[in-house]
């Protein structure tokens, strides 16, 4: 039977989510129509807002709908844009749909640099909110490779006081640790269904009272008037199910962190760099790089044995591209030698154990045929 450890890129479905999804698509009705079939949808729509709220502490009508995670970051970016932010600060790991966004925006883009554990700086922070107006900052709440939690209520600080707008990507984030926007401090906030063990295709943008927000898509009044189209009522139910178990279960989540600490222990005993070591991270995730060992053949090597991780980043036309992540912390020499390992709901003790088993069975056997790959 196969190991599926790869949640930070896409979290298997929930049966609560897969029942809800199921249910609200064999109802299939409009939740714009006044009729029985049209309130029922609407109901769906309703419940699942509240539960998404729930998971971050905010009232629903906080809550906006959207296609996922890169959908609402555009329209937070878009929206601080129209609301007169001429400057946008981002970090230096943030996910590509906030750095391609920021770099297409036409706008001054100061990108502000991590340290050689994937931390940002909050100094090359305060100086850039100095440098000029009111500006918009991007920082996500933990990387999606590596796992690093940023200090987001100690930038929501500096931000606020610079009367700048923080926007927080909490994609990797939300339902694996706290993630309650009052205590991050941000103005708004991005979530995502299917990291949850929810439907792909769904998201949300939370947006706090300080945040102006504009619609993006244009046509009828859906969301208050601030994402026009016809809801997706299976995603939004599954996705409302999916944060309530979420909810549920973040304290037992916690369990994955010496689950993946051993398993850990294993890689670094054969030579492996983790990243991010020795600083808070998301108890899920573990990012290691192998001297002398690309991760696309790590990758086939444990996909043989039954277990699926994924590459240090997303790949272009079969080929691995270097990590994003270690190439800003530093490790320019290992950022094609990396993989990353990711549990979730469905996860288990002996799952991260098999891992371990096969990654060093595998390193084992890629060290005989090239033996200069020993260590020194």
């Amino acid at each position: 039977m196969s190991v599926y450890l790869d949640y930070n890129a896409s979290g298997l479905v929930r049966p609560e989510a897969l029942k809800a999804a199921a249910e609200a698509l064999a109802d299939n009705g409009n939740p714009s129509a006044v009729h029985a079939a049209g309130r029922r949808a609407r109901a769906r729509i309703e419940t699942a807002r509240a539960e998404v709220a729930a998971l971050v502490g905010v009232e629903p009508s906080s809550v906006i709908f959207s296609s996922g995670g890169t959908e609402s970051n555009a329209q937070a970016m878009n929206s601080a844009l129209r609301s007169g932010f001429e400057r946008l600060i981002i970090g230096a790991t943030e996910h590509p749909c906030v750095a391609e966004a920021a770099a297409m925006s036409g706008r001054e883009v100061t990108v502000i640099p991590v340290d050689r554990h994937g931390v940002v700086s909050l100094e090359a922070i305060e100086a850039a909110l100095n440098a000029g107006g009111p500006a918009f900052v991007a920082i996500h709440h933990a990387n999606n490779e590596s796992g690093v939690i940023q200090p987001i209520a100690e930038i929501a600080a500096l931000v606020r006081a610079h009367g700048g707008w923080l926007h927080v990507d909490a994609v990797q984030s939300a339902g694996k640790i706290p993630a309650r926007m009052d205590d991050l401090g941000c103005d708004t906030l991005t979530l995502s269904a299917h990291k949850l063990g929810g439907p792909q295709g769904i998201g949300a943008l939370i947006a706090g009272p300080r945040a102006t927000v504009h619609k993006t898509l244009f046509g009828a009044g859906q969301e208050r008037g601030l994402r026009a189209g016809t809801e997706n009522v299976p995603g939004i139910a599954g996705f409302g199910a999916a944060a309530a178990c979420a909810r549920a279960e973040l304290e037992a989540g916690h369990d994955h962190a010496d689950w993946r600490d051993a398993a850990a222990q294993a890689m670094k005993a054969m030579g492996a760099v983790v990243a991010g070591d020795g600083v808070a991270r998301l108890p899920n995730t573990l990012f290691a790089a192998t001297p002398g060992w690309a991760s696309m053949q790590q990758l086939m090597a444990l996909d043989l044995a039954g277990v699926m991780v994924s590459g240090g980043s997303a790949c272009s036309s079969g080929k691995a591209k270097p990590s994003t992540a270690l190439v800003a912390m530093g490790m320019d020499d290992l950022a094609t030698s990396a993989i990353r390992v990711s549990g979730g709901w469905g996860t288990t003790e002996a799952d991260w154990t098999r891992f371990a088993t096969a990654w060093t069975e595998a390193l084992t056997k890629q060290r005989a045929r090239h033996p200069e790959m020993e260590p020194a």
